[in-house]
Parts: structure tokens; C-alpha cells; sequence
């Protein structure tokens, strides 16, 4: 389905009725917005006067905005102001008296500076839901420390072991610190907005970035705990579980091999004619397959290398063993599951051409999330949304020339 850039759309989805205002910038608490926003919320993002959202010239640009701004503030309304101003600020405790859900993530303190924090927000409006997401959380030693996802994904842990052993660390290559914040956010709101059926109030949610990758971080802490075991970086493979690796293949592609449940084994074993491994006693189960994982690798690694990664994966999947490819952006785009999946949708852009953008996710099957708008320009609605509030028209433009809104 294609959508164009048209006027703001009343949705029917899972969260229709929902309002929320949206502060902040770039990643972390606007994607939770956005995906409040995919589900039928209406979100009011307010953006700085001038600039805007810094989202909006990263990484590669069209026609002066980035095309990632596509994506990120979908399904939103702009509301142009500056929050350093007493009146704007005031605009901000206006929407509050409506909204059920305000979302941050700017420094902390920050809120708090501009007569904005949660004990001024929830006095005007006890059913307010606050989501404050912050590098180090409200509290603590660290909490004025500025935080970065980059930052977050080292504290938390997921950078030590993102590496080949004995060499520099890596990143994962996206802001996955700032999307499991956001993501952590978003389950915060919907669980406070389940509690406040009961109560009738609302809450603060803080989301710390480290916080949430480190609560990915499985079984990393507990095996400190009662081992002194200090988990390393262990490249393609899992450590611990065998096997689960990536085989480089004769074309010179990796297949990424998840052979390590029991009867999944057995069947791999078979799959490479290895027989004799299958009906291995002794590697019947995981405890003992780590033990020769070296040894089961190098047998699956010396099959895969005599076959192409299309050939290895067409006789894995005939034996039902989970195996895939790595995938770029190119096979991502070509790839026809994601196409019926609806993961790579169609959106006209207003010069009339097409993008294509990620779908909705995750699938509802009443209430699925939909793509009602496309991104806003800066301050595109904010006469609109001022309007909402009883500002007249005389007023707007005062405001304007005094540069308290946009």
C-alpha cells in the first residue's frame, strides 16, 4: 500500500485514542514514540525552532532531510516551539492536561529546569504516564553524566563481547543501546497503562540505556556470581552451546549453523555424513557437545567449504535444521518472506516518487499498526495543535514573531 504526505488521519489501531507528547531527539525516546505512533497513538513531537530533530540531516539526506526522519517520526505531528522560553514551556504543561503519555529523554535535570519535571506535570494531570529515558537513569552516582547508546551498549556489557577473541572490540553496527531502551520504554508504558485502569494515576518510568542492555545480557552476571566466570568475546560462536557458528563456504560466504538441540544434532551429523557423530554417545547432549566443540566445528566447517552457502542451506533445510545467510540490505530489499510480510513498504514522498520504508511490527490481527502519514516537516502542525489548545490565531502569530514557535 502506498500512502502519500497527506492531512493528519484518525486511526483505528490497537492504541486509537492514545495521546502522547513527544520530547526530545534523535533515537531513543522518539523510537518508542514512533512505535506508539505505528499502533494508532497520537503523537505531538516537539522539535526546536530552526533545526529541528538533529535526526533530520543524519546519515544520507533527499531533497534536504534524511531519509532515516522517514521512518523515525512517521504517523507524528510537529509542533515547532522553544522550550527554553517560559511561554513555550507553558504550551507543554497545556498539552499535559490531555495527554496520557509524555515521553523524554534529555539529560536529567533537564525537565526539571524548565518547570517541567514529573511533580509539575503529574499535579496538573495525575494520570500522567512519564517515560524518562536517560544513559544512567534519574538516580545514582552517574546520572549527570551525558550517555550515548554507544556508551551504554560498553556499561551494560554487549560491547566485551562483541568481538574476535584478542581483538578491539566492535559495535553492532546500529544504535541497538538506544532501540532496546526505547523498546524497554514502551513495555514500561503499556504495563502503567494497564495499572492505571486500576488506580486512575499514572507513574514515572525510568529507562536507563545501560540498564537495558544489560538486562539482554542472559546469563552473564549469575555465572560470575557463583563461578567467578568472566564471559569473553567468542567471535561467531555461541559459547557454552555447540555447535552454533558461522562456516565459511566454498564461494567464500558464511552459513550460520544452529545445530545445537539434541534430535537438531543428529540430524546436522547425518546432513554432512557424519555418522559417526550422530551415534556419538557422548555427544548426545549439549554439556558433552561443548566439551569437542572444536572438533564437531571443524567437521561442519570442512563440509560447508566444499559446497556454495545456496547449496549448503538446500541441504539443511531438507533436513530441518536452522541454518541462514548473512544477509545485506540488498537481499533484505529482493528477499520475498520480507515482502509478504509486509516489511518493506511503499510510501510516496511529496515529489511524488517512492521510498521504501520498514513495515509495522509487531502483527496484530485486528488492530494492525499502519502507516497513516508520512514524517512531518518541521512545525507542519503547529497552528494545528495550538488550535486544539484554545490559542487563537492573533496569538499564534505573536508567538511567532517573538520566536517561541515555529
Amino acid at each position: 500500500m502506498t500512502v502519500a504526505n497527506t492531512d493528519f488521519k484518525v486511526s483505528k489501531g490497537a492504541l486509537s485514542g492514545l495521546k502522547v507528547v513527544e520530547l526530545g531527539q534523535l533515537i531513543a525516546g522518539p523510537f518508542a514514540a514512533k512505535t506508539l505512533a505505528d499502533f494508532g497513538a497520537d503523537v505531538v513531537k516537539i522539535e526546536p525552532p530552526g533545526a529541528g530533530d538533529p535526526l533530520r540531516q543524519w546519515r544520507l539526506i533527499k531533497d534536504g532531510t534524511s531519509v532515516w526522519w522517514q521512518v523515525q517520526s512517521r504517523n507524528k505531528r510537529s509542533l515547532a516551539i522553544d522550550l527554553r522560553q517560559p511561554d513555550a514551556q507553558d504550551i507543554v504543561r497545556k498539552l499535559v492536561r490531555e495527554a496520557d503519555v509524555l515521553i523524554e529523554n534529555f539529560r536529567p535535570g533537564a525537565m526539571e529546569s524548565w518547570g517541567l519535571g514529573p511533580d509539575v506535570l503529574q499535579s496538573i494531570n495525575p494520570g500522567l504516564i512519564m517515560l524518562r529515558i536517560s544513559g544512567y537513569g534519574q538516580t545514582g552516582p552517574y546520572k549527570d553524566k551525558p550517555g550515548f547508546g554507544v556508551v551504554a551498549e560498553a556499561m551494560g556489557g554487549l560491547r566485551h563481547l562483541s568481538a574476535e577473541p584478542g581483538r578491539l572490540p566492535v559495535r553492532v553496527g546500529v544504535s541497538i543501546g538506544d532501540t532496546l531502551a526505547s523498546l524497554h520504554g514502551v513495555i514500561g508504558i503499556l504495563m502503567a497503562l494497564h495499572e492505571k485502569k486500576t488506580s486512575g494515576l499514572g507513574q514515572v518510568i525510568d529507562v536507563a540505556l545501560y540498564e537495558a542492555v544489560f538486562n539482554c545480557m542472559e546469563s552473564l552476571l549469575p555465572e560470575y556470581s557463583e563461578f567467578g566466570a568472566v564471559r569473553g568475546p567468542a567471535g561467531s560462536a555461541l559459547p557454552g552451546i555447540a555447535p552454533s557458528n558461522a562456516y565459511l563456504c566454498k564461494d567464500g560466504k558464511c552459513a550460520l549453523i544452529a545445530g545445537n538441540g539434541d534430535s537438531i544434532f543428529k540430524r546436522l551429523m547425518h546432513a554432512i555424513g557424519r555418522d559417526d557423530l550422530a551415534a556419538d554417545p557422548a555427544l548426545a547432549d549439549n554439556a558433552g557437545r561443548v566439551k569437542r566443540v572444536e572438533e564437531i566445528d571443524a567437521a561442519i566447517g570442512a563440509w560447508t567449504s566444499g559446497l556454495e552457502v545456496t547449496q549448503v542451506l538446500s541441504v539443511l533445510d531438507q533436513a530441518a535444521v536452522p541454518a541462514g545467510r548473512i544477509y545485506t540490505v540488498e537481499d533484505i530489499a529482493a528477499d520475498p518472506h520480507y515482502l509478504a510480510r509486509g516489511m518493506l513498504a511503499k510510501v510516496q514522498m511529496n515529489d511524488g516518487s517512492q521510498l521504501t520504508v520498514p513495515g509495522m511490527v509487531p502483527k496484530l490481527s485486528r488492530t494492525p499498526g499502519e502507516h497513516r502519514r508520512n514524517a512531518p516537516s518541521l512545525g507542519q502542525d503547529t497552528d494545528t495543535v495550538l488550535k486544539e489548545l484554545g490559542i487563537s490565531a492573533d496569538q499564534i502569530r505573536e508567538m511567532r514573531q517573538r520566536g517561541i514557535v515555529a
